[in-house]
């Protein structure tokens, strides 16, 4: 009995697995499916009843519990020339190349990486991960065939396996346990060979409660005021993998979605929203992001969610669809809540139509959470004090620092809390920016607020994160 399993694919289709002497069917399982398993079990089984998520799990861990290196991995391969799914462990061919991509694949994806790395280099491979926002290394192997590595990915991809001269960008289709999982490939062609890198993204997820992401209720009553408004323009803005969609998609879910209608246009869409309609922008065919947004508006939308600004075009359509009604939520790349007025006019928005249209800016950074089982608390340090002091911010008695243990594998540190800026734009800070005034002019008609590094430095004395995160993520004196 122990070791009857039924293959992958039925399980998944018929919602019932065999776990040794136990019989896991999901909601919607099929009275063929819990026959075979009783056939393959050799006894009448009475099924152990899971919802939907749970028996995803459980399939993931059943099916997905290898830990050699080259065991063959419960991907399903979603073959993007043909969109239809086919499941690697289904997969005829037994080559060592293909073993070791899908073990890369899912080890990257059982370690919540949000990206995966491979760089040829003269002696062979290197493969890293980035998880919770800094690299760590997969291998660095001389016998692997980084170009027999690289093509197998171009193949799952759909890209062309021929060229090697030039950048390409493609998308692989991946689920795992019922988790869909988009990956997004990009090539670089090197000295020593194509570069590869893939960002995961984990479709199932996206919208999220305020309090998940490590907001103060002061801040948390900002964002639903912002969100609470009829138009305007409301920003994020931080550098890249600062958790600035993830929040924008929580926005999303303080707007009321059954008393308004919500468009998104991205590149691409990160995750799926129900009750939403998402686009994605597609340039090759002329599908932009100002495109995109001015069909939208021909949709009669209440929000609109902008995945980007990052032109001239964008700005100015944003600016005008806030101006006629629409709340608009985007995205922008700047350092701080200020600067975000800044680079609005370098964009070539007149300083009247910001002031107009633009009701909030919220600058994030994502620092890493401390193990809760092994950080260790000591007195804060000389250095530790002066960072405190330099802020006009109290130091704690006591001062949590990364240690390391097995269940956080050695790095101290487990999961990301979020750093938050928010500003509302207020009358007098409107009438600066009106009159197009510098970003030493906007500071002063702010007004005295917390600073990124204040909100930081507050985690830090809450014992979240340590002193060595903070300034990994912002420097000194941000």
């Amino acid at each position: 009995m122990s070791g009857a399993r039924l293959p992958l694919a039925f399980a998944r289709d018929n919602q019932v697995a065999l776990d040794d002497t136990t019989l896991l069917a999901g909601p919607e399982a099929t009275m063929n499916g819990l026959r075979a398993a009783r056939r393959a079990a050799g006894a009448a089984l009475a099924p152990d009843m899971l919802d939907l998520d749970t028996f995803q799990h459980r399939l993931s861990r059943l099916y997905d519990s290898g830990t050699e290196e080259g065991e063959e991995v419960a991907f399903d391969l979603e073959d993007t020339t043909r969109q239809t799914a086919r499941d690697i462990l289904e997969d005829p061919e037994d080559a060592p190349v293909i073993r070791l991509v899908n073990q890369l694949l899912r080890q990257a994806v059982r370690g919540s990486a949000s990206d995966l790395h491979l760089e040829p280099h003269e002696s062979g491979l290197r493969a890293r991960m980035r998880i919770d926002g800094t690299m760590q290394t997969v291998f660095d192997r001389r016998d692997v065939p980084a170009k027999r590595v690289v093509s197998r990915l171009k193949v799952m991809s759909g890209l062309d396996i021929a060229e090697t001269r030039l950048p390409q960008d493609g998308r692989i289709a991946l689920r795992l346990g019922g988790r869909a999982i988009d990956v997004r490939l990009s090539t670089l062609p090197g000295h020593h060979g194509e570069r590869v890198v893939m960002r995961l993204l984990d479709r199932s997820g996206g919208l999220m409660e305020l309090d998940r992401l490590g907001l103060s209720p002061e801040n948390a009553a900002r964002l639903n005021r912002l969100a609470a408004l009829p138009n305007g323009i409301i920003l994020a803005t931080g550098p890249t993998g600062s958790g600035k969609t993830t929040t924008l998609y929580s926005l999303l879910r303080l707007a009321d979605r059954r008393e308004r209608t919500i468009l998104t246009v991205e590149d691409p869409v990160e995750y799926d929203l129900p009750g939403i309609s998402q686009t994605p922008v597609n340039p090759d065919i002329g599908l932009t992001f100002a495109r995109g947004l001015r069909s939208i508006l021909r949709q009669d939308p209440d929000v609109i969610l902008v995945g980007e600004i990052r032109d001239g075009e964008t700005a100015q359509t944003a600016s005008e669809a806030a101006l006629t009604g629409h709340l608009v939520f985007s995205s922008l790349h700047a350092n701080t809540a200020l600067s975000a007025v800044v680079r609005l006019r370098e964009l070539g928005v007149e300083g009247y139509l910001i002031s107009a249209t633009l009701r909030g800016v919220l600058a994030q950074r994502l620092v890493r959470r401390l193990c809760p089982k092994c950080a260790r608390a000591e007195a804060p340090t000389p250095e530790d004090t002066a960072l405190f002091r330099l802020h006009n911010v109290p130091a704690p008695a006591q001062i949590h620092h990364a240690q390391g243990c097995e269940a956080c594998d050695g790095t101290g540190y487990s999961g990301r809390v979020g750093v938050y800026d928010i500003l509302e734009i207020d009358e007098k800070l409107r009438a600066a920016i009106d009159s197009d005034a510098s970003e030493v002019r906007l500071r002063e008609a702010a007004g005295e607020r917390p600073s990124l590094m204040q909100s930081a430095l507050a985690l830090v004395a809450e014992g979240q994160t340590s002193p060595a995160e903070v300034r990994r993520v912002l420097g000194e004196t941000a």
